[in-house]
């Protein structure tokens, strides 16, 4: 069982969440090259100082509003697939799950994301906080005498959807010039996303078989 989380946890969750509410919507409201730290941080009611301990940039709190506690999804959408599923599917279909269901209030976040260089490579960055919870995720699965094989699947699964999305974001072509242009994603993102995936399925399905082998 899930023990809650402490009052200290929860005024740190809540900061964070009013930091990244506050950076999309002045993104939004100024576009994204006239919104300063200290602005974010003026309206979520903090000061800059404890504005970088979350956000080490303007990018980071803008793209979070989107990626916000993605990778902890991912985990517990695998960990909620039955045991009888393999684990190659319960991985990819968590990932292609999470990153195409995008609430509505995302969709302005997704489209600053595509005017920006910065943003894009934050937005690309988030890819590396799956591999910490889906590991964990992976090595309950597998047992922990597999504890180093999940991590290096949750790594490999990690930069999998970062080139995913990096093929997604380079677009078909841009509306505009420079790096402020709208650059229009090209091809279908769960396609893309499966298909970075799949070279992964043989190593997954080696050490489930590896598991279920060493068991009594």
């Amino acid at each position: 069982m899930t023990t809650p989380p402490g009052l200290r946890e929860r005024k740190k969750q809540a900061t964070r969440e009013a930091l990244r509410e506050a950076a999309l919507r002045l993104a939004v409201e100024r576009g994204p090259d006239g919104v300063r730290v200290e602005d974010i941080a003026e309206a979520a009611g903090v000061s800059p100082r404890t504005y970088n301990n979350y956000f080490a940039s303007r990018e980071q709190a803008i793209v979070a509003a989107v990626t916000a506690d993605r990778e902890a999804r991912i985990a517990a959408a695998v960990a909620a697939r039955p045991a009888e599923v393999h684990l190659a599917a319960a991985v990819t279909e968590a990932v292609v799950e999470q990153y195409t269901n995008t609430r509505e209030d995302e969709h302005a976040a997704l489209l600053l994301i595509t005017t920006r260089t910065a943003l894009r490579e934050a937005f690309l960055d988030t890819t590396t906080g799956i591999e910490a919870p889906l590991t964990t995720v992976i090595t309950e699965r597998l047992g922990d005498a597999e504890a180093r094989t999940a991590r290096v699947l949750a790594a490999s699964v990690a930069t999998a959807v970062r080139i995913a999305l990096d093929e997604w974001l380079q677009g078909s072509g841009t509306a505009g010039a420079g790096a402020t242009g709208l650059l229009i994603p090209s091809g279908s993102l769960p396609d893309l996303l499966r298909s970075a995936l799949a070279p992964l399925a043989p190593a997954f399905d080696a050490a489930e078989s590896a598991t279920r082998s060493s068991s009594p």
